[in-house]
């Protein structure tokens, strides 16, 4: 659906991104992940056909974006980071603007814009003026005209930004909703966002992709040892001691309310170890849990730890 190679974008002697290759399956939903200036709104503007590259090639359904973007627009939904709002429009007015400048017909207008307009939760404020509304609502009419003409592709660039907490599940809601027909590109700061709804990461850093994958594979790529949480309700018994006497155990660190964070060898299976431990001291185990990499973790790892590692 969405196949880019080597795509690089200079912004005078500056390199915002950097002979990028990755590519998007249909019906797949993909989250954007990097530092800010790390290239993803230049990466997403490029795709969308707002900005040329400097080199490189991007086709979306076959269509060239250097070539075809014409069609490509047709196809695609944008929902850039700023939204594109006539401040001075009523939203209903401006809906039916952004459906007609796609050539929808009158009658596949109106029926267009009552969807957006009901998916977005937009219908208290459809006749209101644009530039009065809030912030969370001016995002979702940004939401809803990426919606309008029902693309099968969807690009957005931080779609929650600005939204209180239940704006933000609906609006969330809804993405869920639509990736069971639409090919998604979302970018966001909110990692957990990305985790429930994106079914594989690319992560930007520097102008540079940083890795591909799933959430599992890229967990399972940077996992180095095992992580295991215990909670005891005692506390006395040299327990740090005891822990750090097996064999397996590479640090303990103690945590509040008698919880303690082990680090072990990969694949080292201690708890029913530590079970025993717990039991023949008396500790009062109350429970022995394992430890994934959060998508948080993996980020900082990709992003922050290995560009200390290269200064």
């Amino acid at each position: 659906m969405i196949e880019v190679e080597n795509l690089t974008k200079h912004y005078g002697p500056r390199k915002a991104i950097n002979n990028l290759t990755f590519q998007v399956a249909q019906g797949e939903v993909v989250g954007f992940l990097g530092p800010n200036g790390a290239g993803k709104s230049t990466t997403m503007n490029i795709l969308s056909c707002i900005l040329p590259a400097s080199s490189g090639t991007a086709r979306i359904r076959g269509y060239d974006i250097f070539e075809h973007s014409l069609e490509i627009r047709k196809i695609i939904g944008y929902l850039p980071e700023n939204p594109p709002l006539y401040p001075d429009m009523s939203v209903r007015d401006y809906l039916m603007f952004a459906a007609k400048i796609r050539r929808m017909t009158g009658k596949q207008t109106g029926t267009a814009v009552e969807r957006v307009i009901e998916n977005c939760s937009l219908k208290d404020v459809g006749h209101r003026i644009i530039g009065r509304l809030s912030k969370g609502y001016q995002q979702r009419v940004g939401l809803a005209q990426a919606l309008v003409h029902d693309p099968d592709i969807l690009i957005l660039d931080e779609p929650t930004i600005g939204l209180d907490p239940i704006q933000i599940i609906e609006i969330r809601k809804l993405i869920q909703e639509l990736a069971a027909s639409h090919t998604i590109i979302l970018s966001s700061h909110i990692l957990p966002e990305i985790a429930q709804i994106c079914q594989r990461v690319i992560i930007i850093n520097e102008g540079e992709i940083a890795a591909v994958d799933s959430l599992e594979g890229l967990t399972a790529s940077l996992r180095k040892s095992d992580r295991l949480s215990l909670t005891i309700r005692n506390d006395g018994n040299k327990v740090e001691e005891k822990l750090n006497s097996l064999k397996q155990v590479l640090s303990v660190l103690p945590g509040e309310k008698n919880q303690f964070l082990l680090e072990c060898e990969l694949n080292s299976n201690l708890q029913d170890e530590i079970a025993r431990l717990a039991l023949e001291n008396q500790w009062g185990l109350v429970e022995i849990k394992p430890l994934s990499l959060t998508l948080e973790d993996v980020f900082l790892k990709l992003t922050i730890e290995e560009k200390d590692v290269k200064a």
